[in-house]
Formats: C-alpha cells, structure tokens, sequence
C-alpha cells in the first residue's frame, strides 16, 4: 500500500495550532493531531482514486504520528530555529499559498467551448494548406554542405549520405528521413526552401539554421492534414489557460510598485 504525501506537506501541516481533545484523531506526549488534517489527506487520497478503508485509515494515522514524533524531537533540538530551516518554511508556505491562489483563479477562469474552437481556426491557418515529406542531411559547416550537394550532383545516394554523415539524430538512421511536416512546425529559413522545391529536387545551396547546415532533398507533398479537434483540444485548453495566467501576472506586475537590487 503506498501513501502519496509528501514530507512538505506533512510538515506544514504539523504547523498548525493545537487542536482540542474532541477535534483530535490522536495524542503524541499530549500534543493533539488535529482530525482535520486527517480528513484532508484522506480526502486527497480518495481523489486520486484510492479507496479509504480501514486500513488506509491505520496508516494515515500512523504516518501523522510518526511525522508529529519527528517534528517534536526536532524543535527539541532547535532546528526550527536555524536560519535555513526558518528560509525553507517561510518558501514553503508562500509556493503553497501561491499555488493555490493559481488553482483558484483557474477555476474562475475556465477556457470556453467557444475560445478553444476560435484557437483551433487558428491552428489550421498556422498549419497551412499544403504537408511536406522531406530528407535532410545536417552537417556543422557550410563547406561540408556544398560537398554534400557536390556528391549527390554526381549521383550519390542522399539516404547513404545521411547516414554517414547527418548530425540529426532523428533522422540520421532514417537516411534523412523526415516524414511528413507542416512548414509551422518547421523553423522558418528550413520551411521556406522546402516550400520553394519540386519533388524530388535538392537543394542546391546549404540551408542555415540555429541547428547548423542543412541540404533538403524534397520527396512529396500533400494537402495539410492538422490533427483533429478532439486530438488538439486539451493542449489548446493548456495554451490559452497559460496565456491567461501570463496576462493575470502582466496585470499584477503594472499594478504593483517593485523594487530590486540589480
């Protein structure tokens, strides 16, 4: 059987003022555990799908004493007193209560059926119209480029070169193998030649990118096919959920006066 608590909260919940003889599931040296604290880790457990049976009961209770043990012996030692210990609580409590103050405000702000489908449109139209099947070969210098598209001028074989000599280990194993890609999902300076080649065409200048030089060999193209709305939905919920949390805090950072030290 496994308890998912962690020491953290077990802890902070240790912190809380002393609870009276009728509020207590348990007594350790005459300090109460209070029965709320109980039925919040219970409570928890069932919402994550585990069943709060008797014995579950013996355990959490058992876990709440255990932690009370060891949370007395170390204020009997003072360590609630040492300045890093002091530092952890107080983060502590702030990431908590900062959470939760997150928590609330998404539950306020639930992304709309209506939102979501607009963020859909616009993925589609990001998408484009057409997908791409490309190969590539990435290599560190342009040099090496044009020796690459020097050698497949005189016929040799792009798949063996890739293999030989590609950086992209995604790809390398696969001849250059890219499958198929939207151009969005590419970045620009690569998308915008794989755009502008006829199938089966090359390259025939190296490509640069932040990932180093490329030679693009063209292999098919298609009419886009974007994932479904059910497939795209939660990520699209998460996106727009995130934009609003980054606008919340825009709002609290022009409202707030901050000083730091540089």
């Amino acid at each position: 059987m496994k308890l998912t608590h962690t020491l953290l909260t077990l802890a902070i919940l240790s912190l809380a003022p002393t609870a009276n003889a009728a509020d207590a599931i348990a007594t350790v040296n005459g300090k109460a555990i209070k029965q709320s604290v109980y039925d919040f880790i219970a409570k928890d457990a069932a919402a994550k799908g585990q069943k709060v049976d008797a014995q579950v009961r013996e355990a959490i209770i058992a876990k709440l004493i255990d932690s009370e043990l060891v949370y007395q012996e170390a204020q009997k030692l003072g360590l609630d007193k040492q300045a890093d210990y002091i530092a952890r609580e107080e983060l502590a409590r702030r990431e908590l209560l900062t959470n939760t103050y997150l928590q609330d405000y998404v539950k306020k702000h639930p992304i709309s059926d209506a939102d979501t489908k607009a963020a859909y449109e616009q993925y589609k139209k990001a998408y484009g119209e057409k997908e791409f099947s490309a190969m590539h070969i990435l290599v560190k210098t342009e040099a090496e480029a044009k020796d690459i598209i020097a050698q497949l001028g005189k016929g040799g074989d792009f798949a063996k070169i890739a293999k030989e000599k590609s950086l992209d280990p995604g790809s390398k194993d696969k001849g250059g193998d890219l499958g198929w890609f939207s151009p969005a999902t590419m970045v620009k300076p690569f998308s915008d030649v794989v755009a502008n080649l006829i199938k089966g065409g090359i390259s025939q200048s190296p490509v640069q990118t932040q990932f180093g030089w490329h030679v693009i060999k063209m292999v098919d193209t298609r009419v886009a096919q974007p994932l479904p709305y059910d497939k795209v939905k939660d990520g699209l919920q998460k996106n727009l959920q995130q934009r609003n949390l980054e606008k919340m805090m825009a709002e609290l950072h022009s409202k707030a006066k901050i000083e730091a030290d540089k």
